[in-house]
This record gives structure tokens, C-alpha cells and sequence, in this order.
């Protein structure tokens, strides 16, 4: 069986996913990594050639006998998966990283035997409740769920229910349903945490006296997460805005002030355009431009390239490691963003839903029998959707900047680095 370390570093190179623009929910554009595939599998070959070279009948039979052993694993997963189809529902190809998410998911359930139904919703509400009446229609076991408005699907899950189809709420949690059987996310709220506590370290406030201007950009009200995000990271600052070393000249504080609809990088370009205009063409410098995510940053960072007057390097945040942000921090546009390994995402998710198909009840031990290579806590007390605490998986996220991209994004396999330093997604 491959370690799961493996499998999160090099399965993206067999899919096809859209990379779109900006951090954590920037635009995104489609590639094949058929190259990347080609060149696994030549290195793959190569080292065992080299390794056998002494023996070349013993290499005969052992790669005889792997691949033997490869067929018999093949045909296991397709008889525990025993004709079951699993239904994916993504909210929009237009984000980057819901093509990275659908395409891990599809490989990974499909890499076991199972029937994959995936479906992206273009950012329509209505559109993602028939694209679920379809799945179920269609007779799926399982649903997997990135909703577009968490709030949305009380309805359709309620039909799902009744056809005793688990559900699974990935990445964003859905509201106010008892259908959602288990959560698989990142530990949203560390997310925003520790976007705050990049900003209290580079601008050394436990030492500074100031004061230091800081704006903020939040994501979509419709995504339950982007309040943990924004939430994280202003508890983080709070004490320093009320303490006097941060400043907010907006006055924008609050979630819905700051909120961006559909998390759109031309919406947080023009309202971080008015900002700038309001608050700052008077030559005031502006030190933070905390976002949410990559998108949002993306449209800021554009604001700030051609709105603002000042002349300093403006600390810009974001998440998701889209391909132009990681872009823009080589170019030192951006500052950091906060990586959330979404391979490792849908391997947790796929041996969470294995569980269900399964009839199981998966709890804190699946952790453990699972042997991941990540971090991810089992958590049945933060996220209460409405109807009671759903039960939660929860990963760690990383934070990338300039220096670290090669470490955390290239050695591990996510990334490919082209010749002139810019990093590309491997799927």
C-alpha cells in the first residue's frame, strides 16, 4: 500500500484542474501534468534499473511479482468498493483551488474502484441543489459537499436522508441540517490565526509603539469559514488596534464591513480602491492589507499597484497558494499565504467515506488506523451547524512566503519551479 505521504505529494500529477487568479480564492486556469506523470514514472524506472542493475533475472521476477501485486491490489479496491458511486458537488471552476480539490477527490475514490459523479456549480446556488438532486437521483452511496451557501441545502439533504445516503460536509461547513454526517476541513480558524500572528511579527507590536495603518479584506458571508478566518485573525490584532499600535483609518472593523461576496477579486479591487481613495491619496501610509484568501488578495494587491500613493511594501496576506499569488510573493507583491494541503484533504476524506460506505462509524481511531504522514485532529465540540456538533476532522495549514515556497510547496511535491523561479501546481 502506498504511504500516504507519497500518494499527497505525486497523485496530482495524473489530473487535469483549471488554476485560476488570487489567494485562497483567486482565479484560476485549467493544465495537464501529463509531463509530470512521464517524469515520476521515468525517474521511477530508472532508480530500479539502477538499483538491480547487479541482477537482471532478480529484477525480472521482482518486477513480475510487483506488478502482480499491483493487479491484485487493483482488483481488491474494486471489489470492496463492491459497484458503490460517490457523488462530488464543487461550487465553481472559477476558484483555482475547487479544481485542485475536485480533481484530488475524483482520483482518490476512483484509485479505490468507485464510481465518481463530480460536479462543479458555477458559483449558482440553485444550480448546486439540482446538480444534488441529480447525484441522489442517480443513485449515489456517499455525497461529498463543498457548498456554495451553507445555509442553501436543507432541502435536497433532507432527500438525501430519507435515502440513507451520508453525507459528507468538505471544507465549509453546512448549516442547519441533521443530514451532514461528518466535517473535513482545516482548522479554519488557526488559518486567520495565523495570518494575525505573521502581522504582529513582522511588525514587531509586542516591541512597536506605531502606530501602524491596517486594513482588512474578508471573504463571502455565504462560506461559514470565512468568518473563522477573519475571526482568527482579529482576535489576534484586536489588542493592538485597541491598544493604539494599529490603526484602521476606514474604520472597516467588522465582518460584514469587510465581506466579499463570492470571495471575487474584482470586488475586493474596487472596494480596496475606494479605500485607498478615501483614506490614503493624502500620502498616508498604508503598512497591512490583511485578506482572507488569495482571490481577495489578488484584487487588492492589483488596488494597491495602481491606487495607492505611497511608497512603501505594503504586508499583504492570503491563503490557498493560487498560482498568481505565489507569483506576486516572488515579485514581492504579497507577502505570505496560508497553504491548506488539499491532497492530503481528500485522502482523509476518502478513508472517512470508505468508513461510511462501509457502515461504519468513523471517530478519533480512524486517525491512527489511517497512519496519515499529516497533522489532523478529530474535534466534536467547535463546529455546531445549527442542528448539534458535527462530528470533524481537522487539518493543519502552513504558512508560505518568498523563502519557503521551495520547502513547503516544491520539495513536497504540490509545486513544480520553473526556470525562472515560479512556482506552478502539479495538477
Amino acid at each position: 500500500m502506498f504511504k500516504r505521504k507519497f500518494l499527497a505529494a505525486v497523485l496530482g500529477t495524473a489530473m487535469v484542474a483549471s488554476l485560476m487568479t488570487g489567494c485562497g480564492g483567486a482565479a484560476d486556469t485549467s493544465s495537464s501534468s501529463n509531463d509530470e506523470t512521464e517524469a515520476v514514472t521515468e525517474a521511477a524506472t530508472e532508480a530500479a534499473a539502477d538499483d538491480t542493475a547487479a541482477d537482471d533475472t532478480a529484477a525480472d521476477d521482482t518486477a513480475a511479482d510487483d506488478t502482480a501485486a499491483d493487479d491484485t491490489a487493483a482488483d481488491d479496491g474494486a471489489a470492496d468498493a463492491g459497484g458503490k458511486k460517490v457523488g462530488i458537488a464543487m461550487p465553481t471552476k472559477s476558484l483555482e483551488r475547487w479544481n485542485r480539490d475536485g480533481s484530488y477527490l475524483q482520483e482518490q475514490f476512483e484509485g479505490k474502484g468507485y464510481e465518481v459523479s463530480l460536479t462543479y456549480s458555477d458559483n449558482k446556488i440553485d444550480q448546486q441543489v439540482k446538480d444534488i438532486e441529480g447525484l441522489i437521483a442517480d443513485g449515489v452511496d456517499l455525497l461529498v459537499i463543498a457548498a456554495i451557501d451553507g445555509e442553501s441545502l436543507s432541502q435536497v439533504l433532507a432527500e438525501a436522508k430519507e435515502e440513507n445516503i451520508p453525507v459528507i460536509s468538505y471544507d465549509r461547513l453546512i448549516m442547519n441540517t441533521d443530514a451532514v454526517s461528518y466535517y473535513v476541513s482545516f482548522d479554519n480558524y488557526t488559518v486567520g490565526k495565523l495570518q494575525g500572528e505573521f502581522v504582529r511579527d513582522q511588525l514587531d507590536l509586542d516591541n512597536a509603539t506605531g502606530p501602524f495603518n491596517i486594513e482588512f479584506t474578508a471573504g463571502d458571508p455565504a462560506d461559514n469559514n470565512a468568518g473563522f478566518f477573519f475571526n482568527g485573525a482579529f482576535d489576534v490584532l484586536k489588542p493592538y488596534i485597541d491598544k493604539g499600535t494599529l490603526v484602521v483609518p476606514s474604520g472597516q472593523t467588522s465582518f460584514d464591513q469587510v465581506a466579499t461576496k463570492s470571495w471575487d477579486t474584482a470586488t475586493a479591487m474596487s472596494r480596496f480602491q475606494n479605500i485607498l481613495g478615501s483614506n490614503y491619496s493624502d500620502g498616508t501610509q498604508l503598512d497591512v492589507a490583511l485578506c482572507s484568501n488569495d482571490s481577495t488578495a489578488l484584487g487588492v494587491t492589483q488596488a494597491i499597484s495602481t491606487d495607492y500613493a505611497g511608497s512603501n511594501s505594503v504586508i499583504v496576506t492570503g491563503q490557498d497558494g493560487d498560482e498568481a499569488n505565489l507569483a506576486n510573493l516572488v515579485d514581492g507583491k504579497q507577502t505570505m499565504t496560508v497553504y491548506k494541503a488539499v491532497a492530503n484533504e481528500a485522502v482523509a476524506t476518502l478513508d472517512i467515506g470508505i468508513a461510511l460506505l462501509n457502515g461504519e462509524t468513523p471517530d478519533a481511531s480512524l486517525i491512527d488506523k489511517a497512519g496519515w504522514s499529516f497533522e489532523c485532529a478529530y474535534d466534536t465540540s467547535s463546529y455546531d451547524n445549527g442542528t448539534g456538533v458535527i462530528p470533524s476532522y481537522l487539518l493543519v495549514p502552513t504558512v508560505v512566503t518568498k523563502d519557503n515556497i521551495q520547502k513547503e510547496l516544491v520539495d513536497t511535491g504540490y509545486y513544480t519551479m520553473d526556470e525562472n523561479g515560479y512556482p506552478h501546481p502539479t495538477n
